[in-house]
C-alpha cells in the first residue's frame, strides 16, 4: 500500500507531532493549575520525563497518545496498514517503555496516574479531570 502524501508533505505533518506540550497535555496541566495546584512539566530527573510531576503529593501524571501509546479498545487507536514493519515494532517499544518507567517510579513510592487522550473528548473531560484531581489530593501531604 502506498503513501497517499508525498515524502515532503509526510515529513512536513510528522514535524508538526511533538512530545510536550502538547493539546491534552496543556488541558490537563491548566485544570490542575486552575484547582491550585502546583506542579512541574517534563521533567527529565524521573523515568519516562513526565508530563506532569507534584511533588507535594508525590504524583506523576502522563498524558499519553491513544495512537503513540497503543491504547487498547481505543478507537483512536488504529495500527497502520502501511509500513507495519516499521510501526508494529517502534509501537510496542513506547509501550514497553511505559510500563518500566511506571514501575520504576512506583518502586521510589510515586503515585502514577495515565490520562489517554481519548478521555479528555468533550464528552468525558469534566468527569475525567476532577477525578483525576481527587485523586492527587486524596492523599495525606507529604
Amino acid at each position: 500500500m502506498t503513501d497517499n502524501h508525498t515524502p515532503q508533505v509526510r515529513s512536513y505533518n510528522m514535524s508538526k507531532i511533538h512530545s510536550k506540550n502538547t493539546k491534552p497535555e496543556v488541558l490537563v496541566r491548566k485544570y490542575l493549575f486552575s484547582k491550585g495546584l502546583r506542579f512541574r512539566k517534563n521533567d527529565k530527573r524521573y523515568c519516562g520525563h513526565p508530563d506532569i510531576v507534584l511533588p507535594k503529593y508525590k504524583a506523576i501524571v502522563f498524558v499519553n497518545g491513544c495512537f503513540w501509546h497503543m491504547h487498547e479498545g481505543c478507537t483512536k487507536f488504529v495500527l497502520p496498514k502501511s509500513n507495519i514493519d516499521y510501526w508494529l515494532p517502534k509501537l510496542q517499544k513506547n509501550k514497553e517503555k511505559d510500563k518500566i518507567n511506571i514501575l520504576k517510579l512506583q518502586a521510589d513510592k510515586w503515585r502514577i496516574f495515565v490520562v489517554w487522550e481519548c478521555q479528555l473528548h468533550k464528552s468525558c473531560i469534566d468527569d475525567t479531570l476532577k477525578t483525576l484531581y481527587n485523586n492527587i489530593i486524596s492523599v495525606a501531604k507529604y
